[in-house]
């Protein structure tokens, strides 16, 4: 019987994700199911995002577009103001730090915010808005529960196959959607 218990006890201490499946999708939404309620509730990634929601809320679409285009302008270069107010935040160090823990199943990890900005990033992503992108249009206006999983793809960033999952955010004093997560998850991990 102790070994039962045992055996039980591990079982459910394994991680959704750990599943053995050869389905990377199926594992790719039990990652992000876990993720949601772990590391990407943090309050600091919260707050950030709460706090970007303030300050963008007049934004216009012209106002976004100019924000993504410097942000592409900046790319390669010595000086990256706009890049920089993302990537030098503590919630992107923290979501440097979740890449490292997950010993190379994470490839890249970014928060967005209610437009489908970047709030805070593990690296240099491609663009700044990722609004007009299914990472963001699949979850965000989905609501609370929504989770996206890409197909397998080589992704120029991180220069990994990989599969992007993507959830949305909520605020834990109401349930609010607030934000949304992609993570993108080695393929060759899961």
């Amino acid at each position: 019987m102790r070994r039962l218990a045992a055996i039980l006890l591990c079982a459910y201490a394994l991680p959704a994700f750990a599943m053995d499946t050869s389905d990377p999708a199926a594992k790719a939404r039990a990652y992000a199911a876990q993720a949601r309620t772990t590391w990407a509730a943090d309050p600091v990634i919260l707050a950030a995002v709460q706090d970007q929601n303030l300050r963008h809320a007049a934004l216009t679409q012209s106002d976004i577009d100019a924000l993504d285009k410097a942000w592409m302008s900046e790319l390669g270069k010595p000086v990256q103001p706009v890049i920089n107010s993302v990537l030098t935040t503590v919630s992107s160090d923290m979501l440097r730090a979740q890449v490292e823990q997950a010993s190379g199943l994470i490839t890249e990890v970014f928060v967005m915010d209610a437009l489908g900005l970047n709030v805070a990033s593990s690296g240099i992503t491609s663009d700044y808005w990722q609004g007009d992108e299914a990472k963001f249009t699949e979850t965000y206006p989905k609501g609370a529960d929504a989770i996206h999983v890409s197909d397998v793809n080589f992704d120029e960033s991180t220069q990994i196959y990989q599969v992007q999952v993507s959830f949305t955010l909520t605020d834990p004093a109401d349930g609010t959607v607030i934000g949304a997560v992609t993570v993108g998850l080695n393929a060759e991990h899961l």
